[in-house]
């Protein structure tokens, strides 16, 4: 039995839930989450339908620190259980820090363990998780031409020095990138089918790039098997990202990428991913979390 269902369950109505946007830039953009510092009581049904009610991608779950050094944090879609959610972890530390102080939360995710170091800045809290130990695969060829005819790309759209892969940073991401900004802005793909393919597949999200410069790039993520169009920022996505590029041998000199998204959404992203030497370290992925109205 796990400690969220161990304990005896409380009315929703007396759970706190505050709502940041995750990697914003200042004011401006983010992606949303919603987080319950403490979720002490809530079983699993009570925790999908707070997620279902706030309706953001994720919503996370954090739980006293009983279970030694690691506090327990879970993360619900407005559909389902995810597995590991990197903004929601991120609005989640940067909303424990401002209650608590800055300093190191470290997490106990279904994915694995996360550590993510808080600290104040001049343009407020900056968090950076460090995610589970990654992996790279390669992407079939059949499921790959079924990828491309949901999203209704061409295979000539793809970019052939940044080639297909499956990364996880604790959850599974097609990576495909395409040869220009405007191939990567105009993305109208067939919701049921892709929700379809990735369901049968395990994905998470679909994290779709375009490189400006060796350092840059912009980024895109439908998330429909979370009931969810397309993600602004996506943490998660990020570290399989910088997994992505090491197993490719195209990390920059600096060992840093920025990652821009969410800009063809009107809500303007950026993630810093920070690409240790090895996959057994994970990877470092940073933001900002600006608070929006702070109860649902």
């Amino acid at each position: 039995m796990t400690q969220a269902t161990s304990r005896q369950t409380r009315p929703v109505e007396e759970t706190e839930i505050l709502r940041y946007a995750a990697f914003a830039l200042g004011d401006q953009g983010g992606n949303p989450a919603g987080v319950v510092l403490d979720a002490t009581g809530l079983d699993a049904e009570q925790m999908q339908a707070i997620a279902a009610q706030v309706g953001y991608s994720e919503t996370a779950f954090l739980f006293p620190g009983d279970t030694g050094p690691r506090r327990q944090i879970r993360y619900f879609s407005p559909l389902a259980e995810v597995a590991f959610c990197g903004h929601a972890t991120i609005a989640t530390a940067v909303a424990f820090a401002e209650r608590y102080g800055p300093g190191e939360l470290n997490l106990a995710t279904p994915a694995g363990p996360v550590s993510v170091a808080t600290e104040a800045s001049t343009s407020g809290i900056v968090a950076t998780l460090t995610s589970v130990p990654t992996s790279v695969r390669a992407l079939d060829e059949t499921i790959l031409t079924e990828l491309l005819s949901t999203l209704r790309w061409e295979a000539g759209d793809l970019d052939p020095q940044l080639s297909p892969r499956i990364a996880n940073a604790g959850n599974d991401h097609p990576v495909l990138a395409v040869t220009s900004r405007e191939r990567l802005a105009d993305l109208e793909y067939d919701f049921p089918r892709l929700a379809d393919l990735m369901d049968r597949l395990g994905w998470t999200t679909v994290h779709l790039v375009w490189r400006e410069d060796p350092a840059t790039y912009h980024a895109r993520d439908p998330f429909p098997p979370g009931g969810v169009v397309e993600d602004p920022a996506t943490g998660a996505a990020a570290a399989a990202f910088g997994a992505y590029l090491r197993d490719l041998g195209l990390a920059p000199s600096t060992r840093r990428v920025t990652v821009r998204q969410g800009e063809d959404m009107g809500s303007p992203s950026e993630l810093v991913v920070e690409i240790t030497k090895g996959a057994d370290e994970g990877v470092r992925v940073s933001g900002t979390a600006r608070p929006l109205d702070q109860e649902v």
